[in-house]
């Protein structure tokens, strides 16, 4: 998912967005463990998203604080 897409999203589908990816992540970790992952490049792709979506989650809460 892109930023633009993030950014029309509300905190509450944010939040969900970034759990979600985290279950994802643990998923593939333990893929990885046990040997089962064909493509580690998943792992990093999906870190970066959840730090992606945790900037914009965190731009909205200190841009509705300020107004």
């Amino acid at each position: 998912m892109n930023t633009a897409e993030l950014r029309q999203k509300d905190e509450a589908a944010l939040q969900a967005e970034v759990k979600s990816l985290q279950k994802a992540h643990f998923n593939l970790r333990m893929q990885k463990a046990t040997q089962q992952l064909n493509n580690t490049a998943t792992l990093g792709e999906t870190r970066r998203a959840i730090a992606r979506a945790k900037t914009i989650l965190a731009q909205k809460r200190a841009s509705a604080t300020k107004e």
